[in-house]
């Protein structure tokens, strides 16, 4: 695997429609990627869920499908899995470990509550995690080259990957607790999510009918749409865009910023290069 695009393809993090982060929970539907080097103080529950290695989760893993653990991640709860699940090497469970299907296991895992497999146990270490999910993005993106895959999430929200069940994917060395979700460079949030806590990251754009009980900070572009409401402010070290139909409760401090003349901002307005008011549609 080439390095180049061991390095980019994780820069995303997509938040998928209808994700909800609550108080300790991140919830979807869809299947959850979490990269290497993270550290979340929320449980995760989704479809399929990897885990890169050396994450940590400070509550549970919950998968109605596989559960995948990358070597010398910690959890800080129980790890349920409706299917198979692969725990690497090194692993430390804090809860207990409940798998309906088969379990493949590396060497040195502690599980503080024990293991329940109903399906056959195999003491070796799985594929590491890192190369299983540049594998499986290659899949579900239905590409022979790991370099298109920069292309392809780089415009998760075009009509073409809307057909996609693209997961819910956060990028390597996010940071995610109550006060703030970090993510080093790209956040898209998708339609009708529901997030609980400040956002930053180097650019942030939320899909139409979300709402975040927070603020937002990026360095470069932040984009709020239509019927999305931001419970605090909104910092961009570029330009805010206001579209249509978009509330913000709190004050916007950009380079500039372009606002719908049907959009709504309570607090104050700081752009010292500028505001244009766009009209119509």
């Amino acid at each position: 695997m080439k390095e180049r695009a061991v390095k980019n393809w994780h820069k995303h993090c997509l938040l998928p429609d209808g994700t909800e982060l609550q108080e300790h929970s991140i919830k979807t539907g869809r299947n959850i990627v979490v990269g290497e080097f993270c550290q979340i103080d929320f449980g995760l529950r989704g479809a399929d869920v990897y885990v890169g290695e050396s994450s940590k989760i400070r509550e549970y893993i919950w998968a109605n499908g596989d559960v995948r653990i990358g070597n010398w991640c910690e959890v800080g709860n129980d790890v349920i899995a409706r299917q198979d699940a692969y725990i690497g090497e090194g692993v430390k469970i804090a809860g207990k470990l409940v798998v309906s299907g088969a379990l493949d296991i590396g060497e040195k895992v502690e599980i503080k509550e024990g293991f329940e497999a109903k399906g056959d146990v195999e003491i070796r270490n799985p594929m590491p995690v890192f190369m299983f999910i540049i594998i499986y993005l290659m899949t579900l993106l239905r590409i022979e080259n790991e370099k298109e895959l920069d292309r392809i999430l780089d415009d998760l929200f075009s009509e073409e990957e809307e057909k996609m069940e693209i997961p819910l994917m956060i990028p390597a060395r996010s940071k995610l607790n109550l006060k703030f979700f970090s993510v080093p460079s790209t956040m898209k949030i998708g339609k009708g999510c529901r997030l609980h806590g400040n956002i930053r990251a180097g650019s942030i754009d939320v899909q139409q009918n979300s709402v975040v009980f927070g603020s937002l900070r990026a360095k470069y572009r932040i984009t709020v749409v239509d019927g999305v409401t931001i419970h605090g402010n909104v910092e961009s070290g570029s330009t805010v865009y206001v579209k249509k139909g978009a509330h913000i409760l709190g004050d916007v401090i950009a380079k500039s910023i372009v606002l719908h003349e049907d959009a709504k901002i309570d607090g104050t307005i700081e752009a010292p290069h500028g505001m244009r008011i766009e009209r119509g549609t």
